[in-house]
């Protein structure tokens, strides 16, 4: 009698074991979702007629968009054998080939990145350049995009220089008038040779609460009324540091 009851009252806490996973798994898939459609702090109001008039005297600005790290984050299974994955499910999961090989990369927005983009391409020309391969940058971009027209211009790896080991990215390629583009990157050795045209942002991975786009907006909705963004970026460069404010 003993030993039944014994039995009874385990696989009693091996369901309750099971039942809790999937309990947990469905808290973690809907806190994001709850997280990514909070409400938003940043009003994007209509613009004055002096504000208006003033956007005419200035070129348009190019904002240049790193994905890895700054818009998303991804993981892949690999080439040879599949990893467990963990943690918050992703947005959406890449196939691709490479070298042969099919390769499933497992994809994370960063918060608010789609919110941040709607406003971002109202204001500036967006370009991507991401030091990744042509093959995942396109189809990271194509999702980001979502037939928008967003991102239509990009630049990959091969258009990258490598420099000490790492690659660094010649945004004078992009636009020779270095007074109206700027990039947003959280690699500083991307943009080593333009220090004073770069906003830099902390890297991301898996903070559900990170809000670190959208506390940018307010910077990017001042700099595209200015002639020349160095002029703003070049000397609040300690302030944009990732952590500045923390300190």
């Amino acid at each position: 009698m003993l030993k039944s009851v014994q039995m009874s009252i385990k696989a009693c806490l091996v369901f309750a074991a099971h039942v809790w996973k999937i309990i947990v798994y469905l808290f973690k898939q809907n806190y994001r979702k709850v997280q990514q459609h909070r409400a938003i702090k940043y009003d994007v109001c209509p613009l004055s007629q002096i504000s208006r008039h003033r956007l005419t005297m200035v070129p348009k600005k190019v904002l240049v968009l790193d994905l890895d790290e700054t818009l998303i984050h991804s993981n892949h299974d690999g080439v040879l054998r599949p990893t467990i994955k963990t943690g918050l499910p992703p947005d959406f999961v890449l196939k691709v080939t490479i070298d042969r090989h099919p390769v499933r990369f497992f994809v994370h927005k960063r918060p608010h990145v789609d919110f941040f983009l709607s406003v971002v391409s109202q204001w500036f020309e967006l370009v991507v350049f991401t030091a990744s391969m042509e093959i995942y940058g396109t189809a990271v971009a194509d999702k980001l995009d979502g037939n928008r027209g967003m991102l239509r211009r990009r630049y990959y790896r091969q258009h990258c220089t490598l420099d000490y080991g790492s690659y660094t990215k010649d945004l004078s390629a992009i636009n020779p008038d270095l007074s109206s583009i700027f990039i947003l990157d959280n690699s500083p050795g991307a943009y080593r040779g333009y220090p004073d045209n770069a906003i830099p942002i902390k890297s991301w991975f898996n903070d559900p609460s990170d809000t670190a786009l959208l506390n940018l907006l307010p910077v990017l909705d001042a700099l595209r009324f200015v002639s020349d963004v160095r002029s703003v970026l070049s000397r609040n460069r300690e302030t944009l540091r990732p952590g500045f404010a923390q300190r």
